[in-house]
């Protein structure tokens, strides 16, 4: 089962330190949740240069700035800093793979702490961006970029007792992939295998893909819902 967390000895790529209050976004990529310790000019200059240009971070000498930066005024809290310090009316470009990031997720562990009133801040925060950009219309290829993601997550919570979705939500689940798998293992196909050989498997692959499209969408309204303060 997938851990809820950053993979063991990794570290947040903005601050090269380690997560403090960490968030996983749409791409998959792990963020400290908020970040505190740069001046206001240090930061924008950054900002600057990595996300309003058009390389990621790690092909600009600035990284080691920061690295060297953070590790003298101490790691963590960096996403939302970034958010701050970018467009108002567009989500943070991944650092690593330059994708929108129109989610971000925090563990299970920190949403534990929010009597603390920093941590209580910081996931408001979170939910306020998930409000904004979780569920904007997007293109189909930013939503094949997101699969991997939402099914990881699906998975997760569809096998984990500890985890609950909806009724609702599982059987509108548990029925995509039912028809899905009917009209895969009927013998009627919409482009027949027979006449056309390989070329005949396309109606399926499509319908497959429909079929997880429709399930990612259904489970990022469930993420937005949770995470969005809803």
């Amino acid at each position: 089962m997938e851990r809820d967390g950053p993979p063991a000895n990794d570290c947040c790529s903005i601050c090269h330190g380690n997560f403090n209050i960490p968030c996983q976004a749409n791409c998959s990529h792990w963020f400290c949740g908020f970040f505190l310790s740069f001046p206001s000019s240090f930061v924008a200059l950054v900002v600057h240069l990595l996300f309003i240009g058009c390389a990621p971070i790690s092909c600009f000498p600035i990284n080691m700035a920061v690295n060297c930066y953070a590790r003298f005024v101490g790691f963590g809290q960096c996403i939302l800093r970034l958010w701050d310090y970018g467009s108002a009316l567009q989500p943070c470009r991944c650092p690593l793979c330059r994708g929108p990031i129109n989610l971000l997720i925090p563990t299970e562990a920190s949403l534990q702490q929010r009597t603390n009133p920093e941590v209580a801040n910081i996931i408001s925060r979170l939910e306020s961006y998930n409000r904004l950009y979780g569920e904007r219309s997007s293109s189909l290829i930013q939503r094949l970029r997101d699969l991997p993601f939402l099914l990881r997550r699906l998975m997760r919570d569809m096998l984990d007792p500890q985890r609950s979705l909806p009724l609702v939500i599982k059987a509108r689940v548990y029925l995509a992939v039912l028809l899905s798998a009917i009209y895969l293992l009927s013998p009627v196909d919409i482009i027949p295998e027979g006449i056309l050989g390989i070329i005949g498997l396309l109606d399926d692959a499509i319908i497959l893909l429909i079929c997880f499209l429709h399930v990612a969408a259904i489970y990022r309204s469930v993420l937005v819902y949770r995470h969005g303060g809803s």
